[in-house]
């Protein structure tokens, strides 16, 4: 009996350090309102908010524009977790943290007008097995390619997700394509979905590597098994550039 109970504190054990492995992205974006400057947001983030982050063990934080200009404009915040409890615990972390609330105060009591957005929207993405650990490119990256694929119910996000584990990683690598972070989402608008980053050092350098990824010849053999098949039936695709401040 006692082996056994041993036994499933072991396994439970094992269970929920796995578990707490798993890293966990907060994707924020922040739609400006027309004509509204935005220097009190992009302050915010420089001076309080990235610092507090660091502060807690919180390492490259990004931040970003779109760069094709369009209207409305947002900001997109990628700030990562090394797990679902870092993640919780955040925010209390903020609101104990001194030197955070000086240094966000103009950010925190300003006047509702003044604000340059009208809300957040947030996107809770959990890694997966085969890319576990967000990866910071390297310094010439000036071009991101955010994906989100949308799935049209979890056992296709299931197989769609396998076919990153599977197969497509080991293809990005040997395409010399560089991924900051993969993962499913958890929570967001668009769900069942999953969301990975790209970075490049231009435009040309990613049509470079997207050719090559779509003429390997593993992506010519998946693509068309019958075990992913209508895994998939939407991309959205997002370009951006990192703001000064970023750490991406």
């Amino acid at each position: 009996m006692i082996k056994q109970i041993l036994f499933v504190l072991i396994l439970l054990c094992c269970v929920l350090t796995s578990t707490a492995q798993d890293q966990v992205y907060e994707l924020r974006t922040y739609k400006l309102e027309y004509f509204k400057p935005a220097a009190v947001l992009h302050n915010y983030f420089e001076q309080a908010l990235i610092p507090a982050l660091n502060r807690q063990g919180i390492k490259n934080v990004g931040a970003f524009e779109e760069t094709s200009g369009a209207l409305p404009r947002k900001i997109y915040l990628l700030i990562p977790y090394e797990n679902i409890t870092a993640f919780q615990s955040a925010g209390d972390a903020l609101l104990n943290d001194t030197q955070y609330q000086n240094e966000a105060k103009s950010y925190l009591t300003a006047a509702q007008e003044t604000m340059p957005y009208d809300r957040i929207s947030v996107d809770l993405i959990r890694s997966t097995s085969g890319f576990s650990e967000l990866m910071k490119p390297a310094d010439e990256a000036n071009l991101f390619e955010l994906r989100i694929y949308d799935s049209h119910n979890e056992d296709a996000l299931r197989r769609k997700v396998k076919m990153f584990n599977d197969s497509e990683f080991d293809i990005f690598a040997e395409v010399d394509m560089s991924m900051v972070f993969f993962g499913a989402n958890i929570a967001g608008n668009k769900m069942p979905c999953l969301t990975y980053l790209l970075a490049f050092g231009d435009m040309n350098e990613r049509d470079e590597e997207w050719a090559k990824f779509v003429n390997h010849p593993e992506w010519k053999r998946i693509v068309d098994l019958e075990e992913y098949a209508n895994a998939m039936n939407e991309i959205t695709r997002v370009f951006l550039k990192p703001l000064s401040y970023s750490q991406l």
